[in-house]
């Protein structure tokens, strides 16, 4: 889920990767949780990733770092030629 997330987010479909990371968060550690570790109010959190949410960097770097601590799951990023 968590790279099926991201995935969608460097392919350039922000809502559909804020949707799926939001379902990896409530899927994982919650909203609670991943306010407490990050030191933001969950409400704050579910907005960020919610239809119209905006996270900044800091945010959404932040709360990819922990939920891949969590899943236990490594993104790793690679280049591919264009084939075109």
């Amino acid at each position: 889920m968590l790279a099926e997330a991201m995935q969608a987010l460097l392919d350039g479909d922000l809502e559909e990767g804020r949707a799926a990371l939001r379902s990896c968060i409530n899927a994982t550690v919650g909203f609670e949780k991943l306010g407490g570790a990050l030191g933001r109010s969950p409400k704050s959190l579910m907005r960020m990733f919610g239809p119209s949410g905006n996270p900044t960097a800091e945010n959404l770097l932040g709360v990819i770092s922990l939920l891949q601590d969590e899943t236990g799951v490594r993104l790793r990023v690679r280049a591919v030629a264009d084939a075109a």
